[in-house]
C-alpha cells in the first residue's frame, strides 16, 4: 500500500448534503478495492488566487489515504463525474515524510493519553 494525499475543491454553490455525498462515494469506491482511507480533513471555503469555471471560491477537503494505484484510479473516476467537484489532485507521498507524518500522529496520541 502506498501513501497518498488528495486535494478537492468542490463548487460552494453544491450544499452540504451533496459535497457529503460525492465523498463518501469517492471513499466507498476506495475501500472497495481494497484502499485505505485516512484523515478526512474539510478546510472549508477559500477563495480562489485566479477565476476557476467563473467561480471565486471553492470548498476544500484534504483526504489522507494509503492504497494501492487501481484503488486511486477508482477514486479520481468519482471525483471527474462529480458535477460538484471543480478540481482535484492527487499526489503520492514519499515513504519518508508518510513515516514522519505517522510518528508525529503517534507521538501526540501518547501525549494526549498521557
Amino acid at each position: 500500500m502506498r501513501p497518498y494525499e488528495c486535494m478537492v475543491i468542490f463548487d460552494t454553490a453544491a450544499d452540504e448534503a451533496s459535497v457529503t455525498g460525492v465523498l463518501e462515494r469517492a471513499l466507498a469506491a476506495l475501500k472497495a478495492k481494497g484502499g485505505n482511507p485516512g484523515r478526512v480533513e474539510r478546510w472549508g471555503r477559500r477563495t480562489f488566487a485566479y477565476e476557476l469555471a467563473k467561480k471565486r471560491e471553492g470548498y476544500y477537503v484534504l483526504i489522507e489515504l494509503n492504497a494501492e494505484p487501481p484503488a486511486v484510479a477508482d477514486m479520481e473516476r468519482v471525483f471527474v463525474l462529480a458535477d460538484e467537484c471543480l478540481r482535484h489532485k492527487v499526489i503520492r507521498l514519499p515513504e519518508k515524510v508518510a513515516g514522519r507524518r505517522a510518528a508525529a500522529v503517534a507521538e501526540a496520541a501518547a501525549g494526549a493519553g498521557a
